[in-house]
């Protein structure tokens, strides 16, 4: 099983379910987390610029940092020090962003969590509920390829309650070393390299990369009785595994009517989904996505058979029987 962060408050925004398709409005599911910090009702915290522990060793960016034991007493405001800065996209509330960190006990330096050594970079929305207040405050307008380095008291944290699954007390500050490594919104694209779309017999995609919603020409012939899963626009990430989750634009059509029944482009959000979770509502979906790379426009054509089949949502523009055709940038895996 997968382990989760212990920072996440809750699945961040932005899931959709195609189980509820039937318009263009997004559905939403969250998911309990655990553990569960509690909706901060604290006032914004002062940004103050320390005392920090000294990094003593991984100063690299990308490397597992080794951080001291606080001294001292901690700041009772929130500590951030942009330690490396980077020069990629500003970071904004609610935007999601990837990043590798390490967590330990001011008082202690007991690390109580870390990316690094899972090898797989978190993805979370920026976004109060979804992640604990002081990443939120602190995070916010610096530059993805930066390190950060913040000292997070109680209040942003985990409360008067801790966190005793991680062994935090309601006492406890909390040390963050933080690899932005990049940062996606509503308007986020695919940005991979331009396959050539040469089948008669299959939809055309644009390949416009302004996270507007892109162009699909379905042909006025019969779908393909098979699965369908092609690179629009082939990215240079690692390979989508069965078992992870995706952040992701999409937009689904009928390909009788052309049709669209769900989309993400022009709606203000991105979507989330499990690959296992989908196998068990659009099974064409979770299969077309599988092993493609992240970064990615993928074109995929769901037959009945792997999609709704005789039981499509009620009241929506899929029918009994429909094909349906896809276009997903992938723009992280979870």
């Amino acid at each position: 099983m997968r382990r989760r962060s212990l920072l996440l408050a809750a699945v961040p925004a932005g899931l959709v379910t195609l189980s509820a398709c039937g318009d263009n409005k997004s559905a939403s599911s969250k998911a309990s987390a655990s553990p569960t910090p509690s909706v901060s009702t604290a006032p914004p915290p002062k940004i103050v610029e320390g005392p920090l522990p000294a990094i003593t060793a991984g100063t690299k960016f990308g490397e597992k940092p080794t951080v001291a034991k606080g001294t001292g007493e901690p700041s009772k405001n929130l500590a951030v020090k942009t330690v490396i800065a980077g020069s990629g996209r500003t970071v904004a509330e609610n935007d999601f962003i990837q990043a590798n960190y390490l967590g330990q006990i001011w008082d202690t330096a007991k690390v109580f969590d870390n990316s690094y050594d899972r090898k797989s970079p978190l993805v979370m929305q920026l976004a109060q509920g979804s992640i604990i207040d002081g990443w939120r405050y602190a995070l916010t307008g610096k530059k993805t390829g930066s390190r950060i380095q913040i000292a997070v008291p109680p209040t942003w944290g985990y409360g008067t309650s801790g966190n005793a699954q991680a062994g935090i007390k309601g006492t406890d500050t909390l040390v963050f070393v933080i690899d932005l490594i990049g940062s996606f919104n509503s308007k986020s694209s695919a940005h991979g390299k331009a396959v050539a779309q040469t089948d008669a017999a299959l939809p055309k995609v644009a390949t416009d990369t302004d996270g507007n919603v892109p162009k699909v020409t379905i042909p006025k012939t019969a779908p393909p009785k098979k699965l369908v899963s092609e690179y629009v626009l082939e990215g240079d990430g690692a390979e989508l595994k069965a078992d992870q989750a995706v952040l992701c634009q999409f937009q689904g059509l009928v390909w009788d009517s052309g049709k669209t029944f769900e989309r993400t482009y022009g709606s203000g959000r991105l979507a989330q989904f499990s690959l296992q979770q989908m196998q068990q509502t659009v099974k064409g979906l979770a299969l077309g996505l599988t092993g493609k790379k992240i970064g990615s426009r993928v074109l995929i054509v769901v037959p009945p058979e792997l999609g709704y089949g005789n039981t499509p949502p009620s009241g929506g523009v899929i029918n009994k029987g429909s094909t349906l055709v896809f276009t997903v940038d992938i723009l992280a895996a979870m």
